[in-house]
């Protein structure tokens, strides 16, 4: 015999012991009453002549396997009993809630658009500040010099904004929900807000600030307030 025959008789067996273990497996997993199709139809190519059933007809001709073993138990309602939870595993599981505010809570932040309202006192951002560490004069106030009486006040104010030009100052304010009159230091980029007012003369330095040295200088150049009318 040709080799081309023996490898068709050897195909063909192996077909044929394929096709049987398939009905094997068939009859194992099907119910009792379900058709097999015949041998021959597997070992041919050739599917199952009869109508195909619908997905109802398939669930209903399927069983369940196993279900004491699948299906949950029963359970008793009145045997549960509710336990506490159990603490978090960390601080990020935990709600915190709100912070109240605390003066080490205050903070450096830009202040837009500041409107000097007197010589040392401006508006900004619905806040109202006062340049701490000088003493500045309102803008009602009148200055003599040399017998000769100007305002001051108003000479103060104008200089003061005409400095600031609606530019934003750097100032240590307290949190937002706090909107009452503050004194604080300020910056003007890196100049000293205070420091300008003074050593300027259009404000005055208190006994207990820093700016003692720049009104004795501005006093015995006549700047600002201490000076001729503007």
């Amino acid at each position: 015999m040709t080799r081309p025959g023996r490898t068709a008789i050897v195909l063909g067996g192996l077909e044929l012991v394929a096709g049987t273990l398939l009905i094997l497996q068939a009859r194992t997993l099907l119910p009792a009453d379900s058709a097999v199709p015949a041998p021959a139809q597997y070992i041919s190519g050739e599917g199952p002549t009869g109508p195909v059933a619908d997905n109802s007809q398939r669930r209903q001709s399927a069983r369940k396997i196993a279900q004491n073993l699948i299906a949950p138990p029963q359970l008793d309602v009145s045997q549960i009993q509710r336990i506490e939870p159990r603490p978090p595993l960390g601080e990020l599981g935990l709600v915190s809630g709100p912070k109240t505010p605390m003066p080490g809570d205050w903070r450096e932040m830009l202040l837009y658009r500041p409107v000097a309202i007197s010589s040392a006192i401006f508006e900004s951002m619905g806040r109202t500040v006062a340049i701490s560490g000088v003493e500045g004069i309102g803008p009602d106030k009148t200055c003599s010099f040399r017998d000769v009486a100007w305002p001051c006040g108003q000479r103060a104010r104008a200089a003061f904004n005409s400095w600031l030009r609606g530019r934003a100052l750097k100032c240590l304010v307290p949190p937002e929900i706090d909107r009452f009159a503050i004194a604080a230091p300020c910056k003007l980029g890196k100049q000293d807000v205070g420091a300008w007012l003074v050593s300027n003369g259009w404000a005055s330095a208190l006994a207990s600030g820093i700016y003692g040295k720049a009104e004795a200088t501005a006093r015995a150049a006549e700047m600002g307030i201490f000076g001729t009318p503007q």
